[in-house]
């Protein structure tokens, strides 16, 4: 089964963070994808800008309205995004503790839910 592991921290932590050590937790966590990967439970992953850059759309009533971000009031915002293989829960929530972002931030991990195909 597939499971989507959201990757969360709070931006200032980064942003206080020297250039070595923002390229230490890139390698590291570049390094784990590639371990993932030999272990056959890789299957993507992808980091985002920040919220500043986000953009809301909403279509109502067929009307489309758009609002820039951030759009949520707190101090950890999505930053990316990790796509496993797993046994089940249990075996994910292992995985997703060797994210290294799990030791500044926060890792939410959620099965992905697959669209059946309409009769």
């Amino acid at each position: 089964m597939r499971y989507v592991c959201l990757v969360h921290f709070d931006l200032a932590i980064m942003q206080s963070a020297t250039p070595r050590e923002q390229q230490d937790l890139d390698r590291r966590s570049l390094a784990y994808n590639d371990e993932l990967e030999q272990q056959g439970h890789y299957v993507m992953s992808q980091a985002i800008q920040d919220g500043n850059s986000a953009v809301l759309v909403r279509v109502r009533d067929g009307k489309l309205s758009t609002t820039d971000g951030p759009y949520i009031e707190t101090k950890e915002q999505m930053a990316g995004f990790v796509l496993i293989e797993a046994r089940d829960m249990n075996e994910a929530i292992r995985l997703a503790a060797g994210i290294p972002l799990a030791e500044i931030g926060t890792i939410e991990v959620r099965p992905v839910y697959e669209i059946p195909t309409p009769p």
